[in-house]
């Protein structure tokens, strides 16, 4: 992958406090789609990312949350069960 090639990324959180759990919702609002609770899917390039994560960890408190970035494989296989909040018929590509 190069810097500026686009990939799909799942951030995940756990934000203990009310306030700093809204800036970082926030944040990933305007960077991706959330598609559970505490997990948003991101398109971005590893610059992009990077700058993200940047931007998340000014956020939070490091000794209280955790947030985590996974690139997904370009071609993984995913499947989903139960209700979802995304609208019936939504697929991320």
């Amino acid at each position: 992958m190069s810097q500026n090639q686009t990939v799909a990324w799942l951030v995940i959180y756990d934000i203990s406090d009310k306030r700093r759990l809204a800036r970082v919702f926030k944040a990933l609002k305007k960077a991706g789609v959330p598609v559970q609770y505490s997990v948003f899917s991101v398109d971005a390039s590893a610059v992009g990312m990077t700058a993200l994560m940047l931007q998340l960890a000014a956020l939070i408190n490091v000794k209280e949350d955790d947030v985590r970035a996974y690139r997904l494989p370009e071609n993984g296989w995913r499947t989903t069960l139960g209700e979802g909040i995304l609208p019936e018929g939504l697929w991320l590509a």
